[in-house]
């Protein structure tokens, strides 16, 4: 196995606290809202790059246009579909009052605004509901469950996000690409939103683009993001593999916790064409930051128990029955140790094929700047890839754990 390294487009904005400032500003002159009107700024449970950064820097605009900001937690059922553990999501992103200079008030309960016209009920969150005014932080990407000109951003996070457990199902028991941009519509006309923060980011999760919209704007700004969106996305350079190992998913990773666009759509929707084809999947473990929470395994064909273990049924339960995706939540054939996972790959892989097996590793779907083949791979790669030496080697402790620290970066 060979780490390689890729090179990705590294467009970063120069002066997000600026520019943030700036389209705040502006938009609070057009609202013209009364000193001491509250605002409340919905954060979801992906978050943003870098998202205590941007939280504060609209709490601080607020406090300077005399106003009183506060967050709301704007991510559906997730953090077990309970305030406390949506707040506790919030806290571990590091956003609390000490951090950002606005308090946090978590709730469940929502107000309902209407019905649309393919019947979704529309709720939002019930403090968001009695602020004077909404601000939605939308990190618009491709979807991990659909296809079509609006995904996930600004629309997405106030009809789904700020819906709380009761918006999610909502839209869910809905087709999403037509059931999003519906609702969004409903609830932009409901007055109760002030604008909107919409982000692209880059291939190394910074900051590449950022617009402050007024609520008019959100499925306008939507769509024409996403095509920027698309474009920055990492993925490995790779259509066709054997196998591939993930040493770790979660929802800090991916709303699905290891992102169907890297690894191949046609594992969410088999309609699909098996572009990119990665043969059999493995994954080893899960980021502390799920709070247990594996949703997406049942992407995976093997997994670890060291994974499996990790697992907290009732908070993926939670997050697979809102979202009516039981396949999700389906856990894989289980094998004792990360080696033993490796070897199954390999030991499947040989037995469908042979010439020389084509491997790969990756930290996660998320972050794709260096990942590791087998050398049957090299001569695929493009020229934006070069082999380098890696600070730790590719292979497995005592206890037969593949070996994290270092395993990515190159060597001193």
């Amino acid at each position: 196995m060979h780490l390689v390294r890729q090179a990705f487009a590294t467009a970063e904005l120069d002066d997000l606290q600026g520019h943030l400032t700036t389209g705040l500003r502006r938009q609070l002159d057009r609202a013209a809202l009364p000193p001491r009107s509250t605002v409340a700024i919905a954060v979801g449970s992906r978050g943003v790059s870098p998202v205590v950064e941007v939280v504060k820097t609209l709490a601080r605009g607020l406090h300077d246009a005399g106003l009183q900001p506060f967050v709301v937690p704007a991510m559906g059922s997730h953090g077990g579909g309970t305030a406390e553990g949506q707040a506790s999501v919030l806290a571990d992103y590091g956003v609390h009052e000490q951090s950002v200079g606005a308090p946090v008030r978590a709730t469940m309960d929502t107000v309902e605004l209407g019905r649309t016209a393919s019947g979704i009920t529309v709720h939002l969150d019930a403090e968001a509901a009695g602020a004077d005014g909404v601000i939605v932080i939308g990190r618009v990407k491709p979807h991990t469950g659909f296809r079509g000109p609006i995904e996930s951003g600004l629309c997405k996070m106030s009809v789904i996000g700020l819906g709380n457990r009761r918006g999610a199902e909502s839209l869910h028991a809905h087709p999403l690409a037509t059931g999003i941009p519906e609702a969004a519509a409903l609830i932009v006309a409901s007055g109760h939103l002030l604008c909107g923060v919409a982000l692209v980011e880059n291939a190394f999760d910074r900051p590449a683009r950022a617009e402050v919209v007024p609520p008019e704007a959100f499925h306008a700004t939507d769509e024409n993001l996403l095509k920027l969106a698309r474009q920055l996305m990492p993925r490995l350079p790779l259509d066709k593999l054997d196998g591939l190992l993930i040493d770790r998913m979660g929802k800090n990773i991916s709303g699905s916790g290891m992102d169907p666009n890297v690894v191949g759509m046609w594992r969410r929707l088999s309609e699909l064409d098996r572009t990119p084809d990665y043969g059999w999947l493995a994954v080893l473990g899960l980021t502390p930051e799920s709070h247990g929470n594996a949703v997406g395994i049942g992407l995976a064909d093997l997994c670890s128990r060291k994974l499996a273990d990790a697992i907290d049924h009732e908070a993926l339960a939670m997050n697979t029955l809102t979202a009516m995706a039981l396949h999700a939540a389906k856990v894989p054939l289980t094998l004792p140790t990360d080696r033993a996972c490796y070897e199954t790959v390999l030991h499947l892989a040989e037995r469908s094929t042979d010439r020389p097996l084509r491997v790969g590793r990756i930290r996660n779907t998320l972050d794709l700047e260096t990942f590791w083949v087998s050398e049957s791979v090299l001569h695929d790669l493009p020229g934006s890839c070069e082999v380098i030496d890696s600070a730790s080697p590719f292979g497995f402790d005592a206890d037969d754990a593949i070996l994290e620290t270092g395993a990515f970066e190159p060597s001193a």
